[in-house]
């Protein structure tokens, strides 16, 4: 396919950060190069010619409408045979932790072998089709303040390719224990974490936690997102109570528990997060912490017919709490839609749309004067592109960051010939590259 590769970027000065809450591009992410997406289709069917530029569409018209604007070299994207979608978000990531599983002895929380970890993590899901990612990252006990420095420093050099969120993540923070955990928080927030988050099932006063983070989150402005496994309806009233006036905004996940209490305490609880803002991102791929709840996926009917925001995340990638997690979005989308029962749009939303809101993000459509944040899946409707989507393209701030191609084939076959059993992303010929009887998927 004659297609635009994704290009080399060069990271801004040391200094610099990647931030999660702007898509535009600027300074150094700026590109002169327009790029022309041409003959992708769209969930409503149309067939559609999509101009980017200055990370953002500014275009969309009926195939073959649209040229390149004549002052700038301009490149094409052949995506005849892709769905085009607004790019997923990861909005619960371990980024620390990722890709350990198979590591001997003890996880290292050495700062290359973490900024190594969260780098390739990052790209992998970044290759999934998530241009955005918030990442819990562990402070205090043995990593100390080391695995938020090497977090930072992946972000730093992923600039311009995916945009990297930290949320510090201290274990205790109540009484003389959690002293110590309650100045490394703010010192992890003054290194750069743009997000304060938690734990608070784990600590002896839970609603004490709670106040803290609200408090060093209200002082620093930040965004507040904490691990609870939401089975204490009380405790989540309590939660939801505190949180109401917290701007710009407070997430909880992935609330497993939740599903585990009786039908109207927990709808009468989902009524309470709704009327406080609190957004739930689940984690239908598995959780990140006891093995033991690891089925537990928090009651995403019963919390979206209350009103309340759900969006949908990854959790643990390849460690000790899910040795086989993908990282992949699409494949939270199929299991909200196999297991959970949301229609393809709606799960596919809670993976882009509500994942994006959670993190603070613009929205994204495929209409002039968005974000240029898009995804290409080969298939022509949604339920087929999370049932089979192998072959991707990902578009960051209006350029090609990552392409996966896969290729299906078969044995010569009489049956099959006979039979002429549809193959996704059909096409007459082979193709540039692809042998003959090969089918792209």
């Amino acid at each position: 396919m004659p297609d635009s590769q994704p290009q080399p970027h060069s990271s801004g000065p040391s200094g610099s950060s990647g931030s999660s809450g702007s898509s535009g591009s600027s300074g150094d992410d700026a590109d002169a190069t327009a790029l022309l997406l041409c003959g992708a289709r769209l969930t409503d069917g149309r067939t559609v010619d999509v101009r980017l530029g200055s990370g953002r569409i500014e275009a969309v018209g009926t195939a073959g409408s649209l040229t390149a604007q004549s002052a700038r070299q301009s490149a094409r994207v052949d995506l005849g045979g892709y769905l085009l979608l607004p790019a997923a978000a990861e909005p619960h990531a371990h980024s620390d932790t990722a890709l350990s599983a198979d590591a001997e002895g003890p996880v290292s929380y050495e700062l290359a072998d973490v900024q190594r970890r969260t780098t390739e993590a990052a790209l992998l899901q970044l290759g999934h089709g998530a241009t955005a990612l918030r990442s819990h990252v562990r402070i205090g006990d043995v990593p100390g303040l080391t695995s938020m420095e090497a977090v930072l420093q992946a972000r730093r050099s992923l600039r311009g390719l995916v945009d990297l969120a930290a949320v510090a993540v201290p274990r205790l923070l109540t009484g003389v224990a959690g002293a110590d955990g309650l100045a490394m928080l703010r010192d992890a927030v003054k290194m750069g974490a743009s997000v304060v988050g938690g734990c608070p099932d784990l600590d002896p006063d839970p609603t004490g936690y709670v106040e803290a983070v609200l408090e060093v989150a209200a002082e620093h402005g930040c965004p507040v997102d904490l691990h609870t496994d939401a089975s204490d309806s009380a405790r989540l009233g309590r939660l939801a109570a505190m949180a109401g006036g917290l701007r710009p905004g407070v997430t909880i996940g992935p609330c497993g528990g939740l599903g585990r209490l009786p039908s109207d305490v927990a709808a009468r609880t989902a009524e309470q997060l709704a009327a406080a803002g609190v957004t739930v991102v689940c984690l239908p791929q598995g959780g990140c912490g006891s093995v033991d709840r690891r089925g537990a996926v928090a009651p995403v009917r019963l919390l979206r017919a209350a009103g309340v925001r759900v969006a949908a995340g990854s959790g643990a990638m390849r460690d000790v709490s899910n040795p086989v997690g993908r990282g992949d979005p699409l494949e939270a989308a199929y299991l909200l839609a196999s297991r959970c029962g949301l229609r393809p749009d709606d799960a596919y939303g809670a993976v882009s749309t509500a994942a994006r809101a959670a993190l603070g993000l613009p929205q994204v459509r495929v209409e002039a004067g968005f974000p240029a944040e898009l995804l290409a899946v080969r298939g022509d409707h949604l339920a087929g592109a999370l049932s089979l989507a192998y072959s991707r393209i990902v578009v960051h701030r209006g350029r090609v960051v990552a392409r996966t191609s896969a290729v299906r084939e078969y044995c010569d076959s009489a049956a099959a010939a006979a039979l002429d059993l549809p193959r996704q992303g059909r096409s007459k010929g082979a193709g540039p590259g692809r042998p003959k009887g090969a089918e792209p998927s």
